[in-house]
């Protein structure tokens, strides 16, 4: 094990808000593009963000009533899953063109953050259980591509369970080669937070859109956002364990005053059930 700081991201509401502005349109596009007749209001995704996987929304999009109605939904459990691995890639498609035309910009500190990290030497990485594909997408936009080189990724199918199970950042422990000591984690949501938490990673917490009433307990921060220096948008604290005197932004000396908290109790699974499973088509999310 190291003693190099390392923090870790997660990707969608943290790197960018992309699940409104983003992820709705494209699983909207996709199902249109494909004569399904299943189009997600904002009230609806707000249900659908809480199960995990893209996929996984997709197939339970598919119900016995959709498949009634529609002939392009197959009865066959087989064949919708298959449809569903199709929908999902194009969706994918759909999401990135959205990323790479600057529709969804960074949030608030993270390209900040990123460089000042990597400046002082610290282990950078993101883990997301999305489509490998749409999270570097967003990181390369969020951070510009020289920094995003030096990101390591963790994505798509490497784990067996997706967050709240803890397999996504118990694997990027294992990689990089760090304790759990020595990391901390930025996440959005409450299903980011419990995966991180069980991992005995310490946590700050950036609330986004589909987020900001969620129960934030186990974090050592939430704030409204990492903040930019000024005249760009300020955080604001909505909770902290410590005694945190923050800015007007987060720095990356605050990160550090975290990292060396006491965590408290972990709940939950210690060991990832696998990390590196047999390939599923129901694995990728968003």
């Amino acid at each position: 094990m190291t003693a190099v700081p390392t923090l870790i991201f997660d990707c969608d509401g943290v790197l960018a808000d992309t699940e409104r502005h983003g992820h709705l349109p494209a699983f909207n596009q996709a199902f249109e593009e494909f004569g399904i007749p299943v189009h997600w209001s904002e009230t609806d995704y707000a249900e659908k963000v809480l199960i995990g996987g893209g996929k996984e929304r997709m197939l339970r999009a598919l119900h016995e009533e959709v498949v009634q109605t529609s002939e392009a939904v197959p009865t066959g459990a087989e064949a919708r899953r298959e449809l569903v691995a199709r929908l999902h890639w194009r969706k994918t498609a759909i999401y990135t063109a959205l990323v790479e035309r600057g529709a969804l910009p960074a949030r608030p500190g993270i390209a900040r953050i990123a460089e000042d990290a990597l400046a002082a030497g610290w282990t950078l990485a993101v883990a997301s259980t999305s489509a490998e594909a749409s999270v570097r997408a967003v990181l390369t936009h969020a951070v510009g591509s020289s920094l995003a080189e030096r990101v390591a990724v963790f994505a798509g199918d490497r784990v067996a369970s997706k967050k709240p199970a803890p397999d996504i950042y118990l694997l990027a422990l294992a990689e990089l080669g760090v304790s759990a000591d020595d990391v901390i984690v930025i996440e959005d949501s409450r299903n980011g937070l419990r995966a991180a938490h069980s991992a005995g990673l310490r946590t700050v917490v950036t609330v986004s859109s589909y987020t900001v009433d969620e129960n934030f307990a186990e974090a050592q921060l939430v704030v409204t956002s990492l903040g930019d220096q000024p005249p760009g948008e300020p955080a604001r604290v909505l909770a902290d364990q410590g005694s945190l005197r923050l800015g007007a932004f987060l720095t990356l000396d605050d990160l550090a005053t975290i990292l060396h908290r006491e965590i408290g109790p972990v709940h939950g699974t210690t060991t990832p059930k696998s990390v590196t499973p047999p390939p599923s088509t129901l694995q990728e999310t968003p």
